[in-house]
């Protein structure tokens, strides 16, 4: 992802009203997490799996601080049992920043992550999580604050899933 792309998806996550982001590192957005770092506004945790990330991000979100949940698609799969029984079935409202890996419009896109790709749209609405993909940066900041309100709208968790140019 381009850097200029980085900090707009940061301010952007600001402007919607994020103060905590709980992480995984992944390659495809990995350029947000030192500025993440670096912002005194903005709080970053790194977790040993993304269930562990998304179960922080909860208890934050439920003692008050808006947080979003960094990592790649894999995490969706790791993750599913706390996205349905914190995210859904106790209504925790919770973005998800998801590097879409696999996707069509992965520009890396390769064998390993095909069937990952393939499989992820399927997963989140068996799941019942509604999601936004992203392939530019038209519109990202107005993008990511819908997608706050959708999840705090929803009382549950909300994926934006970011491919095309954001997988540079």
């Amino acid at each position: 992802m381009q850097d200029e792309l980085a900090k707009r998806l940061v301010q952007g996550l600001k402007g919607a009203g994020i103060k905590l982001v709980t992480y995984l590192p992944e390659t495809r957005l990995s350029q947000i997490v030192p500025l993440i770092c670096n912002d005194p506004e903005m709080e970053l945790i790194a977790a040993a799996s993304e269930q562990e990330a998304v179960t922080i991000a909860a208890g934050a979100t439920l003692g008050g601080k808006q947080a979003a949940v960094y990592m790649e698609n894999t995490g969706i799969y790791v993750s599913s049992y706390s996205l349905l029984t914190v995210g859904k079935q106790l209504g925790v409202p919770i973005l998800l920043v998801v590097g879409y890996l696999g996707g069509v419009a992965d520009q890396r896109n390769s064998f390993l992550y095909a069937t990952i790709g393939k499989h992820t749209i399927p997963v989140l609405e068996g799941l019942g999580i509604d999601y936004m993909i992203l392939e530019d940066g038209e519109k990202l900041e107005v993008k990511v604050n819908d997608a706050v309100r959708a999840a705090n709208s929803l009382r549950g968790p909300f994926a934006l899933l970011f491919a095309g140019e954001f997988s540079l």
